[in-house]
């Protein structure tokens, strides 16, 4: 006979206290004060700065806790060097982030368990992660304190692929990247307005005034 979990009760779910990713300034604006596991998605067309704004994203993650970037798709190449080299990180958060090249899923599951420290868990993108449902659920489920960050393609402005489709709708912190702007849909900020986060000023305004002609 299957033992069932203890249910709890409404007074108990208020009382918790959760654990939540104090963020600051204009990420603060954009996606509030998330809770400290769970599964962020981001997705956006190429060329629109998703990959800065991931870089600009984990920089700020590293104020609490180190961050395995999974690139899955660019991996160890030049064009993510230099896209490091643009960010002139200091060392101290040079220091709190791995590259992965390419790493398969099964391995880098192995890893998430026998490393320390690990807070925070890229995977770019996920079209090149060739996991199922279940997979990602299992993830998830050996990894409770870790937030999942999930880049996308999209296709028109729908994620690309059934897995990125359920990912997204299972996700705490939704972000669309648009003309170097990010835009939250976020579960911490219960339905109030947050403000876009502008990725590059220049492009963004280039792009966004061009709109309105």
């Amino acid at each position: 006979m299957t033992k069932l979990r203890k249910a709890v009760s409404v007074d108990e779910l208020i009382k918790k206290k959760f654990i939540e990713i104090p963020l600051t300034g204009r990420f603060r604006e954009l996606i509030g004060r998330p809770e400290a596991n769970g599964t962020w998605f981001l997705k956006g067309k190429s060329g629109h700065g998703k990959t800065t704004f991931m870089l600009q994203l984990i920089t700020e993650l590293t104020k609490y806790g180190k961050v395995i970037y999974n690139s899955l798709e660019e991996g160890a190449r030049k064009s993510m060097q230099d896209a490091f080299i643009d960010m002139n990180l200091p060392k101290a958060t040079r220091n709190k982030i791995k590259l992965l090249h390419r790493e398969p899923i099964n391995e880098m599951r192995i890893r998430l368990q026998s490393s320390r420290g690990i807070r925070f868990c890229v995977i770019d993108s996920i079209q090149y992660a060739f996991m199922t449902l279940q997979d990602y659920k299992d993830m998830q489920a050996e990894n409770p304190n870790i937030v999942f960050i999930i880049n996308s393609h999209v296709k028109g402005k729908n994620a690309v692929g059934t897995l990125a489709e359920r990912i997204e709708y299972d996700a705490d912190v939704k972000i669309d990247v648009e003309g170097f702007k990010a835009f939250s849909r976020s579960r911490a900020s219960r339905g109030t307005i947050t403000t876009p986060y502008v990725i590059w000023e220049q492009g963004a305004q280039n792009y966004w005034d061009e709109l309105k002609l």
